[in-house]
């Protein structure tokens, strides 16, 4: 598992964070579950690629982002 992986939870308290799993603190906090995705992509990126894991209320997994120049196990198919 790549440490570059982050996840984007809702806060107890109200918000969203972008987490690193296992970390004991969050990466960052924003208002918008859109905001804290669109900063766990920049994070992601920045360290060189890897999952974005995008979590509903419930805390279910709802979506996952693969971040350049991260391995996307299912990449688009070339249509030629």
């Amino acid at each position: 598992m790549s440490s570059n992986n982050r996840h984007v939870v809702p806060n107890p308290t109200g918000g969203w964070d972008v987490v690193k799993p296992d970390a004991e603190r969050a990466s960052s906090h924003h208002d918008t579950q859109q905001q804290a995705i669109d900063r766990g992509r920049e994070i992601v990126h920045n360290l060189g690629g890897g999952e974005l894991r995008i979590h509903g209320r419930d805390g279910q997994i709802r979506d996952s982002d693969t971040v350049a120049p991260g391995n996307d196990p299912y990449p688009p198919r070339d249509r030629a």
